[in-house]
């Protein structure tokens, strides 16, 4: 009977007015629920009065709030069907039963007291998350560490997070760390963070005190923006459930009419009082939003924050997905894909004097140098007399020596040695980004960096299929080779490439009006595209950027694969709402039959009406239940195990990158097989001991994640190719003190550039089919 609280309070104010009405109508249920008992304790001793009065009291607290409800509803000129508990409980005034009217009004503030219940616990992954806001901060200045409000943090501030601490905002790693990332990401182990990795505000410090360089301010940080979904998620409805509304609302002529025949009829106007009681359109009200909020909190336990029931509803009847490349299907960041050198230096020592100097940038190509000279167990000195050049790079002494890194024209002078050309030309035809690097005032290397594409992207691709999804398009305004390919290894169905934002919003505009869309995005540029597809998703890893502002659903985890489990609970939701509103509604109108007809008094139609309420918002409940999703979970032992030997895998990174570096240079030196011997001898002692492990303790895991042997066949194939490619490559080479023939450098050449690229292929797909599977915290993205 509670239908004002479905209709009204729960979605026109906001959270602290709600429950300042649930407090008022649990205090309101413990009068009425009082004067009943003691309105039957009278009644059982023989006074009979004092029973009336006391009932009559609890029936006259019913009606004076629910003219109350009718009154703030007509203030906002707004319908309300509380017209028919009103009427409910002044008829069985009028037709002197006082008891009737007792009972219904306790069964109205049961039911407001049952949906606050259920509402709450609808909402419970919601709140949890926007209570959770980090408030304080610890920065670090000449006068030691002074504790400030998170608002005054600005851009460049050294912050210190100590043990148990919530980080206050966005920024970068000074040294390692141990979070817990749940409220962002889902997954409950902690993960480990090294220096120069991004860390984003809202996640918790399980490890000893970090230390942090800020890079964002507190509104403009990764979970101030989850903070604001929530509060817009709390305070919105969904269609279906303002249909609920209006469709609800045609219960209350169809339910005076029946009460006006059944006393017209019978000349009883206990019947018309019956009926009333029972007609009440509380399923629909109750259970369409229970059921929509219930689907919104489970689809935050995957890491996906839906601004509310309408962008539920949107994307539960998504047909087409639309993406950006930037981000979405790719990482988004730069990451060093190789290093080339002359020879007066290796590789690994100029990417390690390089991070030295990167160490006091704040460039956004520093992280990913320095970041990666860690992950190689370079030890990172501290570098002097730093100076940055805005526009051209950055210059400084480390151990002494002379190190300048950025544009070309400012560390290249004169003619550009071959190994430079070379370079060059690599990174035109793999689109990477260029960093030269100097040393004591000569070339000495540079670093190549790309935005490579999402390990688990063909995976995602597969499994959006599975959850409904019928077409796939990518909108970019990168180059079209470099669109065809992500598109092509990706898997999608068509590809729009060098596309400026208006073409992106038009291209949104032509698939939304042949299907519903869902666009996912991250950048400024795709704020408009994502206003105007039906359902805008963006990437809070990003930060809040304006894609995130105009989105109707935030990732909170770094990637995309959730929303097909969101996508799965939103269509289950929408299923639910419509089921439990459809047979508590079917259920009141079977129950008017009996109550025209004078089988059910209006005390027990009040009973019965209650039942009815219970079952649909129990159904509706079962939103929160577990269901299939495409998230695998893998046990402890299986995770620890994959996760050591991902540590191999990215260690492991750099000796692939040497293969084609040592063919490439074997076609200029032609004769010089020492590299080649080398790099031989460390593919057998490092790489193939790596390989044998993976086919040993790997890929049983992923078969068992998986369910059957399918998925590792070509993964162990490939295993068997590389080893044999290795040792065809020691066949070749002639002994130490043998010439090299011409025909035996083509070979070993031929031989070097056929295992880099079944390398890059095999590392590719154990990225995608095994490393993915980690947890989102842990996995490869």
């Amino acid at each position: 009977m509670s239908v004002w609280r479905g209709s009204l309070v729960g979605r026109l104010r906001p959270a602290s007015v709600t429950r300042w009405w649930a407090v008022r109508e649990a205090i309101l249920f413990c009068l009425v629920a009082l004067l009943l008992i003691a309105g039957v304790v009278a009644a059982a001793v023989g006074a009979g009065g004092w029973a009336s009065a006391l009932w009559t009291g609890a029936a006259l607290v019913g009606l004076a709030w629910s003219t109350v409800t009718i009154a703030v509803a007509l203030l906002r000129r707004r319908p309300s069907v509380d017209v028919i508990a009103w009427l409910a409980l002044a008829g069985a005034l009028l037709v002197g039963e006082p008891l009737a009217g007792a009972v219904i009004a306790v069964m109205l503030f049961t039911g407001g007291v049952l949906e606050a219940r259920a509402s709450a616990r609808a909402r419970r992954e919601l709140g949890r998350l926007a209570a959770g806001a980090p408030r304080i901060a610890r920065r670090e200045g000449p006068d030691g560490v002074a504790e400030i409000p998170v608002d005054r943090v600005v851009a460049g501030d050294r912050l210190l997070v100590g043990a148990g601490e919530l980080v206050p905002v966005d920024g970068r790693l000074l040294g390692d760390g141990v979070f817990d990332e749940s409220a962002l990401s889902g997954e409950p182990l902690p993960v480990e963070r090294r220096a120069g990795d991004d860390i984003r505000s809202g996640v918790v410090n399980a490890g000893p005190a970090a230390r942090m360089l800020a890079t964002e301010t507190a509104a403009a940080s990764t979970y101030a923006g989850v903070v604001r979904l929530v509060e817009q998620a709390q305070a919105s409805s969904a269609p279906f459930v303002r249909l609920a509304d209006r469709f609800a609302l045609a219960f209350v002529p169809l339910t005076l009419l029946v009460a006006g025949l059944a006393w017209a009829i019978s000349g009883e106007a206990v019947r018309a009082v019956a009926v009333l009681v029972v007609a009440t359109p509380c399923p629909l009200l109750l259970a369409a939003p229970i059921a929509i909020m219930s689907g919104v909190s489970r689809a935050a336990r995957y890491g996906v924050i839906l601004k509310g029931g309408a962008a539920l509803e949107r994307l539960a009847a998504g047909r087409v997905l639309l993406f950006d490349k930037t981000g979405t299907l790719t990482r988004g960041r730069p990451v060093l894909s190789a290093v080339i050198t002359g020879h007066d230096l290796p590789a690994d020592e100029v990417l390690r004097l390089a991070a030295a100097l990167d160490q006091a940038s704040a460039h956004v190509l520093a992280a990913p140098i320095v970041t990666a000279a860690r992950e190689r167990g370079a030890g990172l000195p501290t570098a002097t007399d730093v100076r940055e050049r805005p526009g051209f790079g950055i210059e400084g002494t480390v151990e002494g020596r002379p190190v300048r890194l950025g544009k070309a024209a400012w560390v290249v002078d004169g003619a550009a040695p071959e190994w430079v050309r070379r370079a060059r030309r690599r990174a035109a035809l793999d689109g990477s980004l260029t960093v030269f690097a100097a040393v004591d005032g000569r070339p000495a290397g540079v670093l190549l960096l790309t935005d490579p594409l999402r390990s688990d992207a063909p995976r995602m691709m597969r499994t959006l299929r599975n959850a409904g999804i019928e077409r796939t398009v990518l909108i970019t305004g990168d180059r079209a080779d470099i669109a065809e390919t992500v598109g092509r290894i990706a898997g999608v169905d068509a590809v729009y490439a060098d596309r400026d934002p208006a073409d992106k919003l038009a291209i949104v505009r032509a698939e939304q009006a042949a299907a519903p869309t869902v666009m996912v995005g991250d950048g400024v540029n795709d704020a408009p595209a994502l206003a105007a597809a039906g359902v805008g998703v963006a990437l809070a890893a990003r930060g809040v950027t304006a894609a995130a502002e105009a989105a109707d659903v935030m990732l909170t985890a770094d990637r995309v694969d959730g929303l097909a489990d969101a996508i799965l609970v939103a269509r289950r939701a929408h299923r639910i709402a419509r089921r439990s509103a459809a047979l508590g509604m079917a259920l009141s109108l079977a129950a008017m039959i009996p109550a025209a007809a004078g089988l059910l008094t209006p005390v027990a139609g009040a009973l019965l009406q209650e039942v009815i309420d219970v079952a649909a918002i129990g159904l509706a409940l079962t939103v929160l239940l577990p269901q299939r999703t495409h998230t695998v979970t893998m046990p402890t032992a299986d995770l620890a195990v994959t996760r050591q030997l991902y540590a191999q895998h990215t260690a492991i990174r750099p000796l692939v990158e040497r293969i084609r570096a040592v063919a490439d240079d074997l076609s200029v030196t032609g004769g010089d097989l020492g590299p080649v011997r080398e790099l031989v001898d460390r593919l057998e002692t490092d790489l193939l001991p790596h390989e044998r492990a993976e086919e040993a303790q790997l890929l049983p895991i992923v078969a068992r994640a998986l369910g059957g042997p399918d998925p590792i066949a070509a993964l162990s194939r490939t295993h068997a190719e590389i080893e044999h490619q290795i040792r065809r490559l020691r066949r070749i080479l002639p002994d130490s003190a043998g010439h090299a023939e011409p025909e035996d450098v083509i070979d070993l050449r031929a031989g070097l550039y056929g295992l880099y690229a079944i390398m890059q292929l095999h590392n590719a797909q154990e990225e995608e089919n095994a490393f993915s599977l980690m947890p989102a915290a842990s996995a490869p993205t």
